[in-house]
Formats: C-alpha cells, sequence, structure tokens
C-alpha cells in the first residue's frame, strides 16, 4: 500500500513539475518581452506584469511540495544531530506531522480567502484574483500528501531516489 501511495504521488509530482515549468517559461517570456517593448518600441504589454506576476506565484507555490521531498527546506538541527538515530526517526515524523497540520490550516485558511476574493477580478485581464489563492490551496493539498507520506515512511522515503 505505501510503494501505491508512493507512485501515485510520484505521478501528482510528474505534473506538478511540469506546471512549474511552464509557469517559468511564461514569465520568463512575458518579462522578456515585455523589457524589449519598453526599450525598443517605447510600448507596453499592459497586461504582461500581471500574467508573470501570477505565473511566479503559480511557480513559486507548485514548487514547496517539491522542496519537502527533497528535504531542502532550511531547517536547524544542531541539537538534533546529537540524538540516537532512533530518536532522531521520531522526531523527524513528528516534525512532518506537524508540517503536515500546518498544510492543512493552511489549507483552511486560503480556502476561504479564495472564495472571499473570487468575484473580485484583476485590473488587467477578465480573471479572478481567486487564482492567486488556488496555487496556495494546491501547494497545501500536494504538501499534506508528501508529509503524510514521510510520516508513514520516515525520513527514508524518498532516499533512494537522491542517491541517483
Amino acid at each position: 500500500m505505501f510503494d501505491r501511495c508512493k507512485m501515485l504521488l510520484k505521478h501528482v509530482d510528474t505534473a506538478s513539475k511540469g506546471l512549474v515549468i511552464c509557469a517559468m517559461a511564461v514569465m520568463t517570456v512575458l518579462v522578456v518581452t515585455q523589457v524589449v517593448f519598453r526599450y525598443a518600441f517605447s510600448s507596453a504589454i499592459d497586461w504582461s506584469d500581471e500574467v508573470a506576476r501570477l505565473a511566479f506565484v503559480w511557480a513559486m507555490f507548485l514548487a514547496i511540495p517539491h522542496g519537502i521531498r527533497a528535504g531542502v527546506h532550511v531547517g536547524i538541527d544542531a541539537l538534533v544531530t546529537r540524538f540516537s538515530a532512533a530518536l532522531q526517526e521520531r522526531l523527524f515524523r513528528l516534525s512532518a506531522a506537524l508540517g503536515c497540520i500546518l498544510m492543512l490550516v493552511l489549507f483552511y485558511f486560503s480556502a476561504q480567502v479564495t472564495v472571499y476574493s473570487w468575484p473580485e477580478l484583476m485590473p488587467t485581464i477578465n480573471l479572478t484574483a481567486a487564482v492567486y489563492y488556488i496555487a496556495i490551496l494546491i501547494a497545501a493539498a500536494h504538501s499534506t500528501l508528501h508529509l503524510l507520506l514521510l510520516v508513514w515512511g520516515g525520513s527514508e522515503t524518498w532516499s533512494e531516489e537522491t542517491m541517483s
């Protein structure tokens, strides 16, 4: 069952990674195009700043669960490294469980903000301002899945992939 859940999460990660790459590409193309238009043509694309900002927000939030999976988020372990391996593992799982609770709280409040901001439109494009918060909802849900898997499998959950 653990391996099946891990495989499903790998598929979610693959899709998410593709979205991060697309969002970064959109942001890059729009910013470069905007610079060219401003300096070469003394003109501007009125919606490019907003769409580039939206792409940046989506890329950053969708990348958070990948950092959780790889274990690259900032942590202070000066004290924890002095404990036995068994205690370190228990603390790792506790930390993942607490992180999971935090992500569920984030999901709850971002869902409320998404609903609240849904009627509000962006200034330059006919799109709800809630799309900024939808990225947070997705990131919180995806992060929760990763943290639950880490609580279940422990610190070695993804270790075979980081070695290759």
